[in-house]
């Protein structure tokens, strides 16, 4: 194959291949990594004059989610020292995007959560499967695993996630117009307005690495005590925020800037009713935002 040819249907495969991996690490920056050895490893193949691959997209596909399997032990070192709760990094989508089939598949901040709880090998069977709709024998030459060993992988990810987070599909509509609500009453101080938002039980995740004092050290649950968090939080915010709204790993979110530069990205979870915040997820950390610019 020519080296313009193979760079053409790596190019072509690219979106496919990096919505995988970041769906198994939940990192850009990692994810990115990944897709650089995965084209080193094609690139070097097809100069080595190797025999003509019938099926590259299987093969690329291949090749990247053992490679992001690889790289899992160290990912996992790196977070154990990680201070305060870990969140993926926020995936925004460009306002007026064209809906490609790989954004369609975007995975919710809420589930990506739930899917960290996961062994590597369990979450890359889910994501194959439950998210991109490989068949069980296809995963098995992913992942060099017998049919049977990948559906009872497939079986416990799948109890595990749905344990935790059951099958539902929030309305869009409805998602931006409560956080909109949810902005304005934390914003504004209102834990009247907050009480009356948030589901009893629910949790606030806020990431900050460390660098930002607005993050909590660990997740708070809890109605009372979110709210009351969050209010306290909205004092230490920077004037003059700017609020956009735009769609963050499939969801209605917001983008936070302060100063010109992105401040946070806030995710909400709702109840299967709707009508009640059960998961807020807000990334402060800088460097989890460095992929965000001010035209977004």
């Amino acid at each position: 194959m020519p080296q313009t040819t193979a760079t053409g249907v790596f190019a072509d495969h690219r979106e496919l291949l990096f919505s995988v991996v970041y769906n198994l690490l939940g990192s850009v920056a990692d994810t990115e990594d990944v897709l650089q050895d995965t084209w080193l490893s094609w690139t070097s193949r097809n100069r080595a004059g190797a025999d003509e691959i019938a099926n590259p997209r299987a093969y690329l596909v291949r090749i990247a989610v053992n490679t992001a399997l690889a790289r899992q032990a160290t990912i996992s070192r790196r977070r154990e020292t990680y201070v305060g709760p870990w969140l993926p990094e926020p995936l925004v989508e460009e306002p007026g995007a064209e809906e490609s089939a790989e954004r369609t598949e975007a995975v919710s901040m809420a589930l990506l959560v739930v899917l960290e709880t996961l062994t590597p090998l369990e979450r890359a069977v889910f994501v194959l499967h439950e998210v991109f709709g490989y068949a069980h024998t296809e995963i098995a030459e992913i992942l060099d695993r017998s049919p049977s060993a990948v559906r009872q992988l497939a079986h416990r990810a799948r109890e595990h996630v749905h344990a935790r987070r059951p099958r539902y599909q929030a309305d869009p509509r409805v998602q931006r117009k409560l956080t909109e609500q949810f902005l304005k009453a934390a914003l504004g101080g209102d834990l009247e307005a907050l009480l009356e938002l948030l589901a009893p039980d629910v949790t606030l995740w806020t990431d900050g690495g460390g660098k930002r004092k607005t993050a909590a050290l660990r997740p708070i649950h809890g109605r009372d005590r979110v709210a009351r968090v969050i209010t306290g939080t909205a004092f230490r915010a920077p004037d003059d925020l700017d609020i956009r709204y735009r769609t963050v790993n499939g969801d209605p979110s917001a983008l936070i800037f302060g100063d010109g530069a992105p401040f946070a990205v806030m995710v909400i979870d709702l109840a299967p009713d709707g009508d009640r915040i059960t998961g807020v997820y807000a990334v402060f950390n800088p460097e989890k935002l460095t992929h965000i610019d001010e035209t977004q």
